[in-house]
């Protein structure tokens, strides 16, 4: 394996893990912007008011993207196996 190679990889794989990840970073951040003005606005200062709802968020998000973001890691995975025989060189 050439280090072209072994550097293609591994950003294969790391702009795999963060096209997955990313759609469930931007919904906590985004929501946690929100609920961060809301408690500037209010001067409500309570830890649950801002972990509850983000938690909830991204849980809906997961299950929502989820068959997209299973897409989208066996389609990396099939690629990496598809081009096994060129990684064993």
């Amino acid at each position: 394996m050439t280090p072209q190679l072994a550097i293609h990889v591994v950003s294969d794989a790391l702009l795999a893990a963060f096209f997955i990840a990313a759609p469930l970073l931007l919904i906590s951040f985004v929501l946690g912007i929100v609920i961060n003005i809301i408690q500037i606005a209010t001067s409500l200062q309570d830890q649950v008011f801002s972990t509850v709802p983000r938690l909830t968020a991204c849980l809906g998000g997961f299950l929502f993207l989820m068959p997209w973001m299973l897409n989208r890691a066996s389609g990396y995975a099939m690629s990496v196996m598809h081009d096994l025989a060129k990684f064993a060189h």
